[in-house]
């Protein structure tokens, strides 16, 4: 077989017609069909390489058999070989693109809605025709899928009674038509002059980001002209009401039940470098499960890096911390320490543990019971402007079991933790989660999920309190509740 002419022009593509074949297509084991031999032609050799099987020994030229084999993937087997021998083969066939049919669960996941809401039958027809939730979902996107729901809209929400009035807002207890659950509807009036208050944008911007079992849940937020709503899930009671409702003498089961999960709420907020700078029993809610929610989130600060200095009016009197109250304005997570053990102390003993009228009367009472502070109780003492000029008299340091006799020898423990004058050696909130005081409730509550109820776990539930009164949860809702009011 002469096959010089390949080397005049060994590139050339070369194509046979239905005459240059011997035999007919039907008449080949495994052929092609007519479209499949019309739209099949042989490839261009690359230079230097050569790939017919056919030809004699020792030579490989880049000749397409005239008979090709076909495999079953439509291909020839004679030019069929490794990625890096062939071409890749892109189909002449496009298919139409379909789009995805979301169902309402879909919807709700997609765009983390809460699991109860009811999506209104236009927006599920008009995704079921043209979805817009198709490909990334950006923030502009879930935003305007948002506001066609429903949210971002007074008229999405009823209100029903009015529950305090502050400074700033109004609180209102509301019923949401998007899930026929009951909401707690905060009204902040805006001024043309001076706008949204400072702790109002604070509050948005840090629960927005605050997803946790015992933080409550803003669910949304509509904006007027006069006014600014901010729309939280409704609990039945603050932690002040609770003990007023027991006749200040709570189980010491449900006191336990209630630190941890006050403790879990603060560990999430300080994992993430979020202070509360406010903690008291009336920011405290509770609903009728015993679920323990951080609320007024209007003094938090994200504690940024390095250390800035923030200022000292804040927490109120009775939970302020020592250094605080002596003027510190540098501070950790260690600030809302010392007010878990205030509260912790209360829901056991029934009575505030350091009531004071004034700064200089909050520092007597705290130096009565732990011992006015010494260079080794507190190192740098000395040094601090407010302690030196105040001249303090001395007090010894009193034992914890004469003012908490109700309390075991772990709660005494745990307590003193908290109220450490030291600031590098107050417990944190993680590492009080894990005391021994909280054995009772097994190892398996130190690995909850952040979004599930300490109730999930065994055994665990409140237990009647000796003075709580029967009708306590249905009358509470009525009552004015400071934890939502600026």
């Amino acid at each position: 077989m002469d096959l010089s002419f390949l080397y005049k022009n060994p590139f050339k593509v070369f194509s046979f017609s239905k005459k240059s074949r011997r035999k007919p297509a039907t008449e080949q084991k495994g052929s092609m069909t007519s479209s499949q031999s019309q739209t099949m032609q042989p490839r261009p050799c690359r230079p230097g390489m050569f790939r017919s099987k056919s030809l004699s020994r020792g030579m490989t030229l880049g000749v397409v058999h005239e008979h090709p084999r076909i495999g079953s993937d439509g291909e020839s087997e004679e030019v069929s070989g490794t990625s890096d021998e062939r071409e890749e083969y892109t189909s002449p066939v496009k298919l139409r693109q379909k789009h995805r049919r979301y169902s309402e669960q879909d919807i709700s996941k997609r765009l983390s809605l809460p699991p109860d809401l009811r999506l209104p039958e236009n927006f599920l027809a008009r995704q079921s025709v043209s979805p817009t939730l198709d490909g990334p979902l950006t923030r502009r996107l879930r935003r305007a899928s948002l506001s066609e729901i429903g949210f971002g809209r007074i008229e999405s929400y009823t209100k029903l009674d009015k529950l305090g009035e502050g400074t700033y807002a109004t609180v209102f207890k509301g019923k949401s038509r998007l899930t026929e659950t009951l909401v707690a509807l905060k009204e902040i009036r805006l001024e043309h002059e001076e706008g949204a208050p400072c702790t109002a944008i604070r509050e948005v911007s840090l629960l927005r980001e605050l997803k946790h079992n015992n933080i409550v849940t803003l669910h949304d937020i509509i904006h007027t002209d006069k006014s600014l709503t901010l729309v939280f899930e409704y609990l039945d009671k603050d932690l002040k009401q609770y003990m007023d409702d027991c006749g200040n003498i709570m189980n010491l089961h449900n006191v336990r039940i209630f630190l941890f999960q006050l403790l879990r709420g603060l560990a999430y907020c300080h994992k993430r470098r979020i202070l509360h700078r406010d903690l008291k029993p009336q920011n405290l809610l509770i609903n009728e499960r015993g679920e323990l929610k951080l609320a007024d989130f209007g003094l938090a600060r994200a504690k940024s890096i390095p250390t800035k200095t923030y200022s000292n009016e804040v927490v109120t009197l009775w939970y302020r911390p020592p250094d605080v109250l002596l003027g510190s304005t540098e501070y950790s997570t260690q600030i809302d320490m010392w007010g878990v053990g205030c509260i912790f102390y209360e829901m056991g003993c029934g009575s505030p543990l350091f009531p004071g009228s004034t700064v200089e009367d909050e520092l007597h009472l705290i130096f009565k019971v732990l011992g006015t502070p010494t260079e080794e109780s507190w190192p740098g003492i000395s040094q601090v402007e407010d302690f030196a000029s105040n001249h303090f008299p001395h007090y010894e340091p009193k034992p914890l079991i004469n003012h908490a006799p109700r309390f075991d020898q772990a709660a005494l423990d745990l307590l003193g933790k908290f109220l450490e004058y030291n600031v590098k050696k107050r417990i944190l909130a993680s590492e009080a989660m894990k005391h021994s005081y909280f054995n009772s409730f097994g190892p398996n509550a130190q690995k909850l999920p952040d979004t599930v109820s300490i109730f999930s776990l065994p055994g665990v539930k409140l237990e009647k309190d000796p003075g709580m009164r029967t009708s306590s949860l249905a009358t509470s809702g009525s009552r004015r509740r400071q934890s939502m009011l600026f």
